[in-house]
């Protein structure tokens, strides 16, 4: 009897936070951080193109490093 009371109970939230338009409202921040943090990435991405790759030698050297 524990189960159907459980699955009853996670259906009776999910309906309310459904209806109650949180799920939209969430929707709708999830799109706006992901247009934003594609933004970064193009913004990145062309200041790498831009400026070019100053930390190469620094990766170079970084590979020699025991742990």
């Amino acid at each position: 009897m524990i189960w159907p009371v459980t699955f009853f109970t996670v259906a009776l939230v999910a309906g309310l936070f459904g209806y109650g338009g949180i799920a939209a409202d969430s929707a709708g921040i999830a799109q706006l951080l992901c247009l934003f943090f594609a933004g970064l990435g193009a913004v990145s991405v062309l200041l790498q193109i831009a400026l070019g790759d100053s930390g190469q030698r620094e990766r170079s050297e970084d590979r020699n490093l025991r742990f």
